[in-house]
This record gives structure tokens, sequence and C-alpha cells, in this order.
């Protein structure tokens, strides 16, 4: 059976300043999802969810319609404010959508076969989808799931703070726990000295450079589903009135961890990762894409 794949694209921009899922960064005008789904049908997915807001629905089909007739099935799932969240609690006023975990949720109608979940504006490379894709075909136990980490040297912005889920490993592979954070960033002290730290309240925090992080590319069973509904439904009559809350992946795999309902397997990729948070990391990923190409390892046109 060929995993799914699912596409975290409802995302708001708003440190970017606009809907960078769209934006052009390959040399041909390429989408970073567009790398992505090149990457993931190499690998051998055979679907693909765009978990999106409605009002982006039209966009998105113009643009990966076409392009992706007869190579990959496609299918949408609408990530609406008021999606999975308990009648009782009445209208929802807030904004801000949901965050990670609520978007995967969105997809439970969507997808019957074990799937990964990406993010939409970040660059994984084919080796991360590959060690995902095998471990879905292959793995029969419904309780372990799979995520890709990065060391976290390798996840930085020059342009500002970024958001990690930072991992504990345990000498078995598994892990063990990942915390959000969502501050991050190369501090310099006055003898020029670099370090990696997080910022949490007033307090500063140093990672080491090798930590392994989360950028949000999970592999799960479909079994998942109803503790996933189980766990927002929890948070959301404990955040509703919280307009900036967010119920995040890692939250979900920390709690299905430490319920021992579920364990997850982590993957070291070696391949290059890059993603935009910042209008200035745009031009970087340019000529990242376009050093790729070069070096063949994308045709001069992916589709």
């Amino acid at each position: 059976m060929q995993p799914t794949l699912l596409i975290l694209a409802a995302g708001m921009g708003s440190r970017y300043g606009g809907v960078k899922q769209l934006d052009h960064f390959g040399p041909n005008g390429e989408t970073i999802i567009d790398y992505s789904l090149f990457d993931a049908i190499r690998a051998g997915f055979g679907k693909v969810v765009f978990i999106i807001r409605e009002e982006l629905r039209q966009d998105f089909e113009e643009v990966f319609g076409e392009k992706l007739a007869g190579k990959i099935d496609v299918d949408y799932a609408i990530q609406a404010l008021d999606s999975y969240v308990p009648a009782e609690l009445g209208l929802v006023t807030r904004t801000k959508p949901w965050g990670t975990g609520h978007a995967m949720l969105c997809a439970k109608d969507h997808t019957d076969t074990p799937f990964a979940v990406i993010n939409a504006d970040d660059f994984y490379g084919l080796e991360a989808f590959q060690l995902i894709s095998d471990f879905l075909k292959t793995d029969t136990d419904d309780q372990l799931h799979a995520m890709v980490g990065y060391e976290v040297k390798n996840t930085l912005s020059e342009n500002g703070s970024v958001s990690r889920g930072v991992c504990e490993v345990a000498e078995n592979g598994n892990l063990t726990s990942v915390i959000e954070r969502t501050k991050i960033y190369e501090q310099e002290n006055a003898s020029g000295e670099k370090k990696i730290v997080f910022e949490e309240g007033t307090d500063l925090t140093p990672l080491a450079p090798d930590t392994p992080v989360s950028m949000n590319f999970w592999g799960f069973k479909p079994s998942v589903f109803p503790l996933l509904q189980h766990q927002f439904e929890s948070y959301a009559l404990a955040n509703f009135n919280s307009p900036k809350a967010e119920f995040y992946i890692p939250t979900v795999m920390t709690n299905l961890i430490q319920t021992d309902t579920g364990h997850c397997k982590v993957f070291r990729s070696h391949s290059a990762w890059f993603g935009v948070t910042y209008p200035d990391d745009k031009p970087v990923v340019q000529a990242s894409l376009k050093q790729l190409h070069e070096a063949g390892a994308y045709p001069a046109k992916l589709w």
C-alpha cells in the first residue's frame, strides 16, 4: 500500500508577509512544495492531501492540479477554525489557526493509509522522504510512528529566531520527548564566540549544535486519529479563550509517549534542509535550489 503525504499549508505567513506556500523559489518558478511532491513521488507516495484554508483552495488547484494529474492522487482538507472543536464551546472567535496538530486532525477523513506530515515551506530532500516511505510501507506495529530529525545547527535562519521541536532520543533510537521551542537562534558574545540558545521568558538556555530537532516531518499510522481527536478536544476545552494557543504535533507525540499509547522511531537525515520564515530567507533558498539543480539532484525542469 502506498503511503499518503499530508502537507501543512494553512499557515498565515505573518512573519513572511504573504502566502509563502505558493511563492516562487526554484529557477523555473517552482514552489518549495513542488520539490516535496517531486521527491515524494520518487519515494513511492501514492496520494497527497493539501491541508489548507478554504480561501486558498482555488489557488492550490490552479497551481498543482494540472501538473500532478496522472502522477499522484490529489485531495484537499480544509482547516477551519471550528473543525473538531466541541460544539458546547459555541462560536469560535479566534483568527489564528489552531496549529499543526489540529491541521493533521483535519485530514482524518482524507486518508486511510499510513501517512507522512510535512510543512509546506520546508525543503527536506529525497533521503528523508525515502526513509519515511520505506518505514510506512513495511512496519506493521500500529503504535509505532516515526520522525526525521535534523541537527539544530543546520536549521537556523540568519534573519531571526525559529521554532523547532527539540528532541531527546533513547539508546534504542526511539523518541523520549519533544518540546516545541519557539525562539531558537545563534547568539554571539562580546569576544565573538557563538552559541545556539533558546529563549523562554527571560531565560536563555544553550543547545548543543548536534541536538536533534523536529522539522515537522512525521510518519504516522492511521490508528493515531482517534487519540489525536481526543487530545485536541481536551486542548480546545482548556484553551478556548486563548486566541494565540496552538496545538502542535510534538505535543501530540509527547502525549502518546507519556501515556504509552504510541512510540516514535527517530531517523537521522543527512539531506540538506532549508526553509522560509522571513522575507530575507528567500534569496538563500533560491540559491540553494539553483545549486541542487546544477548538481543534478533535480532535472532542469521538475514537471
